[in-house]
């Protein structure tokens, strides 16, 4: 049995709607959060802008994630637009490795493949979150997380712009995010995180 990585990781992902949510997210949270990875459904060129705001609004350090990039506390690393991103073992820490394997559930980058690298991982501490998003992307990698026993949130209907990549979370046949919450409390539930 391999060593668990002990470093907690917060992996979320995010459709139509995202930027705002994650901006609102991103805002309030301090240096001390624990290294963040975010897969929002962007064209290309079009995440390094969108990280480049997200840098200017918040205490943390946020970046379009380059091959290779680590994970860190205080940091967040947004996948590019046209690649997939997936994190591998190093040998004390998290790396971002980056490809130009298709697309999976129509995305390039897809919330299920950061999903499933972090399961594939198995660190001691994680926590998936879903955000607003039309489409099924991120439930089946969430589902494999709770079934680990890993933390699961998906934001909830009335505060989602469109309430379709949570609603599949909620809606499989074993339900994959264990707490469907507004955006608020998935807030809370960060810095909660964060926390403990």
């Amino acid at each position: 049995m391999r060593e668990v990585l002990s470093e907690p990781v917060i992996a979320i992902g995010a459709s139509a709607g995202g930027p705002q949510a994650i901006e609102y997210l991103l805002r309030e949270l301090d240096t001390a959060t624990p290294a963040i990875v975010i897969t929002q459904h962007m064209p290309e060129n079009f995440t390094r802008a969108f990280a480049g705001r997200m840098h200017e609004i918040s205490r943390l350090e946020v970046k379009e994630a380059a091959h290779g990039d680590l994970l860190a506390e205080g940091r967040v690393l947004i996948a590019p637009g046209g690649k997939q991103l997936r994190l591998r073992r190093l040998a004390n820490a998290i790396a971002v490795e980056l490809s130009d394997e298709p697309p999976v559930n129509r995305h390039k980058p897809s919330v299920d493949v950061l999903f499933e690298s972090l399961a594939a991982l198995q660190p001691q501490h994680a926590l998936a979150v879903l955000l607003t998003g039309m489409g099924n992307d991120g439930a089946r990698g969430m589902k494999i997380l709770f079934d680990l026993g890993y933390r699961t949130l998906a934001q909830d209907e009335a505060t989602a712009t469109v309430w379709g990549m949570p609603r599949e979370a909620v809606r499989m046949q074993a339900v994959a995010a264990a707490d469907v919450l507004p955006l608020s409390a998935i807030l809370k539930e960060l810095k909660n995180f964060a926390a403990h």
